[in-house]
């Protein structure tokens, strides 16, 4: 059997209930297909906690000198970001987090790692609408706004609610493998799993509305139909420009290039292609990247797993797949 893994939540007033409990009902369910998993939970106070929604969540205690915990898990709440940190909370992030294994935070749980110095030069996420601040107020953090999950050294950060139960189910196959893991995203019927370098938001709902006309044309075009030539010049002459006007509409109201931002485009399209069951080669083809080389690399430099990789862990997740 083996041994025991702690995993401890450090809550506060105006903790968000989902960001406990998400996570927390992956760890517990791997511990009941036989994942020596453990819970525990600890406000910087020792007393129970409001959460967002008022619910009174009780705790084991205060940080104590004898706790130990294999994965330590900050939990997020708007008031995060919308207030100093509590220095209680802070304390108890600072007191744990050198006896542990692992850090990891939840959502705005990032502001607390951050007050505690835990991310000082590190590589973090947020929840997409915090990301901005987070970067302004520790400019110390390198902030990948758009991941889902980040790991930088042993320390994880991820985006908001459901992005840590993707992270949690990320270290459920980090501690016992992919079968482990497959059998929980199947009982909590969740993707297995959305990678970490996977977009907050498709393109469509993160870009916001171009004032330009011109430019509003382009973007609907390229999101309808991905598979044609959106190179500059051939989205140029469609909108009657210049390509060197197109690129800077794109730079002052997007800051985009064309090409990111149609690369991107087809990356969502494929994503949802091959979350679908639709073949490798079908989806280079039918989201405009040409080859299922040029699809590939792609994939593996936006998202850091190849197509094939990327289709395997959605279908794993289906109970009627017969592979």
């Amino acid at each position: 059997m083996s041994a025991e893994r702690l995993v401890v939540f450090v809550l506060f007033d105006g903790v968000k209930t989902l960001d406990v409990t998400g996570p927390a009902e992956v760890f517990a369910d791997a511990a009941r297909f036989g994942a020596a998993y453990r819970l525990g939970y600890v406000s910087g106070s020792g007393r129970p906690v409001r959460s967002s929604v008022g619910m009174l969540l009780p705790v084991d205690g205060p940080p104590t000198a004898d706790l130990a915990p294999d994965t330590l898990v900050v939990v997020g709440g708007d008031v995060l970001a919308e207030a100093p940190v509590p220095d209680d909370l802070v304390a108890a992030v600072r007191e744990l987090a050198p006896r542990s294994r692992r850090v990891v935070s939840i959502c705005t749980g990032s502001f607390a790692l951050a007050a505690a110095g835990l991310l000082a030069g590190r590589r973090a996420t947020t929840h997409w609408q915090h990301a901005r601040l987070l970067a302004r107020s520790h400019p110390d953090v390198q902030v990948e706004a758009d991941a889902l999950f980040v790991e930088d050294d042993g320390v994880f950060t991820s985006a908001g609610v459901s992005a840590g139960m993707d992270l949690a189910l990320a270290l459920v196959e980090q501690d016992h493998g992919p079968e482990l893991a497959r059998t929980v995203a199947r009982d909590l019927v969740m993707f297995m799993q959305r990678p970490g370098g996977q977009s907050q938001f498709s393109t469509s709902l993160r870009t916001r509305a171009p004032s330009t006309p011109t430019l509003r044309t382009v973007l609907d075009l390229v999101a309808a139909q991905p598979a044609l030539d959106h190179s500059a010049p051939a989205l140029a002459a469609r909108v009657g420009v210049s390509p060197r006007h197109l690129t800077r509409l794109f730079a002052a109201e997007l800051d985009e290039t064309p090409a990111r931002f149609v690369e991107q485009v087809r990356l969502d399209h494929a994503t949802a292609l091959l979350e679908e069951g639709r073949t490798v080669v079908e989806t280079a083809r039918s989201a405009g990247f040409g080859s299922a080389e040029t699809m590939r690399r792609t994939f593996v430099a936006r998202l850091g797993l190849s197509p094939s990789e990327y289709r395997a862990r959605f279908r794993t997740t289906r109970r009627d797949d017969p592979t």
